[in-house]
């Protein structure tokens, strides 16, 4: 692996936080995509550490990291349980904040990002002064053409289809690369853990639109190694996807919620959306679908979770030097 630039105690610190779950492959790819940022003249200001949460895989992941985790160039945390996409970037932004970094930049195990990804963020983040909730990158899919499931949305329900190099405000956006300053996680809190998996994101950036304007940086892009260009479909999906929908629905209530009464008529009218395609598209298991659905919705009208809250430290602990 190349160089990852060290953070001197003169430099602002910048996390990059993977959350890992028995995709030991990937997981090393995108580490070796974190040892290439290219920040040139602003290497002299800021730094980049790496933070590897680990959900408790059981493919290796831990003996292949173990050498870069004893040498001090990524810092490893084994969660010793498998808490969801939610909970592992629960976990990591809380110790990225706890350790005294400036800003946390978190991703899955599948984002690969670009040599320029992380200086166009802080391009970005230095014209405009710091005021700022939280910036995103432009997310391909591996042919080079949008990743469907990572298309932010502004306003609320209008998904955002051209991407340019100025940048665009955003109100929802997914945790596959997101640069967010620790000074706004420690005021707005961390992402809901009681959430598993699936609305941790859009939940946690609506958190930080509703206070400040936040944007789209279209120079800053990475590539998502995932499996399919599509996002996920109660009506069409199969095998273990359609029980864990339930989640997506139950979670939903939390964030719409938080826009009062268009909130709750946007769910329903979404679910009635839903209902009609199972009935007129799925190809089997229509009752086990329709349950999940309106299971999920009316759980989430009894569901609300806890936020979280992470206080910066006083003084700044000694950082690792990150370099792979």
């Amino acid at each position: 692996m190349a160089s990852v630039c060290a953070s001197p105690e003169n430099r602002k610190s910048v996390a990059a936080v993977v959350v890992t779950y028995n995709r030991k492959d990937l997981l090393l790819e995108c580490l070796d995509c974190l040892c290439k940022q290219d920040l040139g003249a602003l290497g002299e200001r800021y730094g980049l550490s790496v933070i590897v949460v680990d959900n408790a895989s059981t493919d290796g992941t831990e003996e292949a990291l173990a050498t870069l985790a004893e040498s001090g160039k990524i810092t490893y945390f084994n969660t010793g349980e498998n808490l969801g996409g939610a909970g592992g970037f629960n976990y990591g932004m809380r110790k990225a904040v706890e350790l005294g970094h400036d800003y946390v930049w978190v991703m899955d195990d599948d984002c690969m990002t670009h040599p320029d990804t992380l200086r166009e963020f802080l391009i970005a983040g230095e014209g405009l002064n710091g005021e700022y909730g939280y910036l995103t990158s432009v997310c391909l899919w591996t042919d080079g053409t949008p990743c469907s499931m990572n298309r932010q949305r502004h306003p609320l329900h209008h998904t955002i289809e051209d991407f340019t190099p100025e940048l665009q405000p955003c109100t929802l956006a997914s945790f596959v690369s997101l640069f967010v300053p620790a000074d706004v996680i420690a005021e707005l809190g961390l992402p809901i853990k009681d959430f598993f998996i699936w609305t941790d994101d859009w939940e946690f950036t609506r958190r930080v639109s509703r206070k400040y304007p936040c944007y789209v940086v279209g120079t800053s892009v990475v590539t998502h190694k995932c499996k399919v260009n599509g996002a996920g479909n109660v009506a069409i999906d199969s095998g273990e996807r359609i029980a864990r929908f339930r989640l997506a629905y139950r979670n939903d209530i939390v964030l719409y919620r938080g826009e009062g009464a268009a909130g709750y008529a946007y769910v329903a009218a979404r679910d009635l959306n839903h209902l009609w395609r199972i009935a007129t598209e799925a190809k089997g298991r229509k009752l086990e679908r329709a349950r999940a659905v309106l299971g999920g919705t009316f759980e989430g009208l009894r569901f609300h979770p806890a936020i979280e809250y992470v206080k910066r430290p006083e003084k700044r602990q000694p950082l690792p030097s990150a370099g792979c």
